[in-house]
């Protein structure tokens, strides 16, 4: 892995307090995908056990409506991890992730993070946790999503209304 990417690694909220000698450990364990615009990361669906953190450049996520249109969800830059659930589960992906101009990215696979936390407990403790809390962050802002969008959807008075005219009409 080149010293540009162990850098920029060394930046992240995941790595950042993780000891440089544990960095390189999990460098050497995982791969560096280089991506260009629209190359497919992750296929909705699909079963994998990675977890991926972006190195450099940016990517979006979208899902799939059954009308075969994508809807967008986010864009994940720099420094952002995806795909936490695949090491945790043994579930199909939640979403597409596509990589959004020249990108690269750092993939690793769960059984050899499980490894390197079987190695070094209080390190992987550490790197646990911090996708722990991106998890409850990203649940935290789509609780916020659902909040406001049934707030803007009809509210109780709208639906006493119509039936109270419904019903007068009988």
């Amino acid at each position: 892995m080149d010293n540009d990417i162990r850098r920029r690694l060394g930046k992240t909220l995941i790595f950042r307090y993780v000891e440089e000698a544990h960095r390189e450990e999990i460098y050497s364990r995982a791969d560096v995908l280089s991506c260009s615009d629209g190359d497919l990361i992750i296929t909705e669906g699909e079963e994998t056990q990675f977890l991926y953190l972006v190195v450099e450049g940016e990517v979006g996520v979208s899902v799939s409506e059954n009308n075969g249109k994508d809807v967008y969800i986010s864009t994940l830059g720099a420094g952002e991890i995806f795909g936490e659930a695949g090491i945790f589960l043994k579930t199909a992906r939640t979403a597409n992730v596509v990589s959004l101009g020249d990108t690269r990215i750092l993939r690793l696979h769960r059984e050899k993070l499980i490894d390197f936390i079987r190695s070094h407990p209080s390190t992987g403790v550490k790197i646990l946790m911090i996708i722990i809390h991106g998890l409850l962050k990203k649940l935290r802002e789509s609780n916020q999503e659902l909040a406001y969008e049934r707030k803007s959807d009809i509210v109780q008075d709208d639906v006493d209304d119509l039936v109270e005219s419904i019903l007068a009409g009988i």
